[in-house]
């Protein structure tokens, strides 16, 4: 049994060779599998990177929208002049009727009937 201290030795020194090589190969594993995963990174941002931006397509919508609503608010607002144009001139021959006072209270009502329209279509322009 004389071999037995230099058996044992190299069987120790076979284990730690062994588990040394299996750390290294554990580690060149994890070296290889974080390039891969930066790799498969790399790859995704650079397809996410070719998707439209839908923040582009929202605002563009947006913008598609506001331009609507504001053509529609002009063509009922010309329509609605239109009309109030036309029940002034209908209601002008009943004021040349009235005595001077009346008309003079008429006028101002006129008057203060198109400041009203001015400003509600100032607010209507800037969105209040």
């Amino acid at each position: 049994m004389p071999d037995f201290p230099t058996n044992l030795t190299n069987t120790a020194k076979d284990f730690t060779t062994v588990a040394k090589d299996a750390g290294y190969v554990a580690i060149g594993l994890g070296v290889i599998g974080f390039q891969k995963a930066q790799v498969q990174r790399q790859e995704l941002l650079k397809r996410l990177s070719e998707l439209p931006d839908p923040r582009g397509e929202i605002e563009t919508r947006l913008s598609e929208v506001r331009s609507d609503v504001t053509k529609a608010v002009h063509d009922v607002d010309a329509r609605v002049e239109d009309v109030i144009e036309r029940i002034e001139a209908a209601i002008v021959p009943l004021e040349q009727r009235l005595p001077a006072a009346a008309r003079d209270l008429a006028s101002q009502l006129h008057t203060q009937a198109r400041e009203a329209r001015s400003q509600i279509r100032d607010l209507i322009k800037t969105g209040a």
